[in-house]
């Protein structure tokens, strides 16, 4: 199939809420030499593409300025420095942004193919939160077999994947969640223990659960005011690992005596403004470590809506509403 000078993506008239969104034509975009072109036939939708449309997470210098960060698709045109990929190639991607359109670039490094038995739409849900998880909870966090996790949101896409993640490689694993059917999913996706966060306080929860000990890392993305409950929530050596404030980042008068007391580490990291090469370094460890796990059927992101391109804005009203149970993702024809 030839590739066509224009294509049809995602618009944001402004900063603002969903409905800024609709469709526009412009140019497909060119690989830069480390980089493939995408046909895009599945986009996913994550938080990151809310923070943008509302004016409050630009792209980074050199990004495309069109929404979304992960994608999967066909590889239709390569950089002349790629070496790994080739036409015809089924990849899943982290993109730098531009994910929702018909056609995408992304470096070659940052691209994994699907996993076995996968259709465009599960692929497509999956880098950006794999990536997320992994660094985070992993990496930074150094969640080990036999240690134990709290993770907030633990319904959101983010969650889902850690879930899975932490209770494959033999971590126990606790969530928070804004209502019992969420917690019941969650505890059905591999989580020992759900907490409501609505009807009861998580720190205490934890310290119950744990006969006082607390956890070894917390996965937290709501912020300032999780910070003292989660610090209590943690034990001797324990890591807060912070990916988002989802409820704002200063925490007035916090005490940081139980950080020394108990040898606690604060850490956090953001995913877009790193550079190819670290992004690179995560999805080769995603490709050995993760990916047979999904070749072999664990893991699976659990899908809870998809929309055609023309209808982002309600993907994204879906997606402030918080009522969705995993990932959602745009189909792209």
């Amino acid at each position: 199939m030839p590739i066509p000078q224009t294509m049809t993506y995602v618009h944001a008239n402004g900063a603002g809420d969903p409905s800024v969104l609709g469709l526009a034509t412009g140019p497909v975009p060119q690989p830069k030499p480390d980089e493939v072109l995408i046909r895009v036939q599945a986009a996913g939708v994550n938080r990151p593409d809310i923070a943008q449309r509302q004016g409050s997470y630009p792209p980074p210098p050199g990004a495309s300025p069109i929404l979304g960060l992960e994608v999967a698709g066909e590889v239709v045109a390569a950089g002349d420095r790629v070496t790994t990929l080739s036409i015809g190639d089924r990849v899943c991607a982290l993109t730098n942004g531009g994910g929702y359109a018909q056609y995408c670039t992304a470096p070659a490094t940052q691209c994994l193919p699907w996993p076995t038995g996968y259709d465009a739409i599960r692929a497509g849900a999956l880098p950006e939160t794999a990536f997320t998880v992994w660094a985070n909870l992993f990496q930074h966090g150094r969640l080990t077999k036999g240690e134990t996790a709290l993770i907030h949101g633990g319904s959101s896409g983010i969650g889902v994947t850690a879930i899975q993640f932490a209770h494959a490689f033999g971590a126990r694993v606790f969530v928070t969640a804004g209502s019992d059917e969420k917690c019941a999913a969650c505890l059905k996706l591999g989580a020992d223990a759900a907490i409501n966060y609505r009807t009861h306080d998580f720190a205490d929860e934890v310290k119950a659960l744990t006969e006082g000990r607390g956890v070894d890392v917390v996965l937290d993305m709501v912020g300032a005011p999780y910070m003292a409950r989660n610090i209590r929530s943690l034990g001797m050596d324990g890591r807060l690992v912070m990916i988002a404030f989802l409820q704002g980042s200063k925490a007035p008068e916090f005490d940081f005596l139980p950080v020394m007391l108990r040898r606690l580490t604060i850490t956090g990291s953001t995913m877009r403004p790193r550079t190819t090469a670290q992004k690179g370094a995560i999805a080769a460890e995603l490709r050995t470590k993760v990916w047979p796990l999904l070749d072999a059927g664990q893991c699976a992101p659990p899908i809870h809506a998809t929309f055609p391109m023309v209808r982002a804005a309600e993907a994204h009203q879906l997606m402030e509403s918080s009522q969705h149970i995993g990932k959602i993702v745009l189909s792209v024809d």
